[in-house]
């Protein structure tokens, strides 16, 4: 579940079977001069175009949508006694365009096609801005997802990391407590070949800050990460000491961060 502000009224937004829904109930508060958001809704359902709207929609989405019951519903459409509600038009014709959910988040959702068409119901100047709100939203869970992305590599690459150590570095005599002083060891030479810094000398430099310093990196920082520790494998497994591998490793990491913020920039400027 997200939120959306458009003119001062948050929209909400939900996932359902990985499509967007945006909530009617919320769009339709935002109508000046109406207090009863169902009531938006069903005159909206009522007419002609919107059910011409609806029905291709579910044509388009829906194998199981049942035309013959839509078409009923069209040919009532413009006579002064037909009403129609969200709950009624679910029911009868199998949409899943339209969704009425219970509880907390309740209300009537519609997928954000069919949301954008009725956001002209509430003013033109609502619905531009409305999908541009919107649109904005995906950007930036793109940019999570991202980063996300990232930093699951980092994980990935770390487990090729430390099985270099288990192999290279750690005698078997050593006790569990004693190794993990190893691990701990290592890891701080990618934290100070890339950051500059310990992961000790960072929680003292943050003491208000939860996690731990590649918690807080960019997704520049996490790619050059991921490539640091699969190039610090390597070298473990070619014997280099810790020292010169720190020397190499800060030196690839100063080179790789380079570019990929020219990257970056060059990508700003387009």
């Amino acid at each position: 579940m997200a939120k959306i502000n458009v003119y001062d009224t948050e929209i909400t937004v939900i996932s359902v079977q990985e499509r967007d829904y945006i909530s009617l109930t919320d769009m339709a508060n935002a109508k000046e001069g109406d207090s009863r958001a169902a009531d938006i809704i069903k005159n909206w359902l009522r007419t002609r175009y919107a059910l011409e709207f609806l029905s291709t929609w579910e044509q388009i989405n829906n194998a199981h949508f049942k035309v013959v019951e839509s078409d009923h519903f069209k040919m009532q459409s413009g006579l002064p006694n037909f009403v129609l509600s969200a709950s009624e038009w679910i029911e009868k014709t199998n949409a899943v365009g339209i969704i009425v959910k219970k509880g907390k988040y309740g209300g009537t959702y519609a997928h954000k096609d069919i949301a954008f068409e009725f956001g002209s119901a509430i003013s033109v100047p609502f619905k531009l801005y409305l999908i541009t709100e919107f649109q904005r939203l995906k950007e930036e869970e793109q940019k999570q997802l991202g980063w996300t992305a990232k930093r699951e590599l980092a994980k990935i690459n770390y487990h090729i990391h430390t099985d270099a150590i288990k192999h290279n570095l750690i005698p078997k005599e050593l006790s569990s407590a004693q190794t993990s002083i190893i691990y701990a060891n290592e890891a701080d030479v990618l934290n100070v070949a890339l950051f500059g810094m310990t992961a000790k000398q960072w929680r003292e430099t943050n003491p208000d800050k939860k996690g731990n310093i590649r918690d807080y990196a960019s997704i520049n920082e996490l790619i050059c990460l991921a490539n640091i520790e699969n190039l610090n494998a390597v070298l473990i497994s070619e014997n280099l000491p810790q020292k010169e591998r720190l020397i190499k490793l800060n030196k690839i990491a100063i080179q790789q961060i380079s570019i990929l913020q020219n990257v970056e920039n060059r990508n700003l400027l387009k």
